[in-house]
């Protein structure tokens, strides 16, 4: 049963970090893009970040690079998304998406695999 499921997500003001954690099983992760997307109440679901295979090669939405960093540890079946200086505009929930490509991807369409979600909630 393929699974992946989402954790780190939270309360934290702005100016805060959190890390996102999304744990992968039940089929073969580490030849296989991911992402992470998130959505906030009244909007599309939006893409945030994404990365390859084996981790060589990385693309990030426009609003958070500099501040957002994914990476993955396919020993693990782990992909992580860690935050930093969060403003109350990033509050959403945030999910993790696999993907059957080898390269990046960044269209929602082009992953298969999502999780359930985690909250991120951003106090000014």
């Amino acid at each position: 049963q393929v699974q992946l499921v989402e954790s780190g997500g939270g309360l934290v003001q702005a100016g805060g970090s959190l890390r996102l954690s999304c744990a992968a099983s039940g089929h073969t992760f580490s030849t296989r893009a991911a992402g992470w997307f998130r959505q906030a109440p009244g909007k599309e679901r939006e893409f945030v970040a994404a990365i390859n295979y084996n981790g060589g090669s990385t693309h990030y939405a426009d609003f958070v690079k500099g501040r957002f960093t994914i990476s993955r540890d396919n020993a693990k079946n782990t992909i992580y998304l860690q935050m930093n200086s969060l403003k109350p505009e990033d509050a959403a929930v945030y999910y993790c998406a696999e993907a059957d490509f080898s390269r990046v991807v960044i269209r929602t369409n082009e992953f298969d695999y999502w999780g359930r979600g985690t909250q991120v909630t951003v106090s000014s």
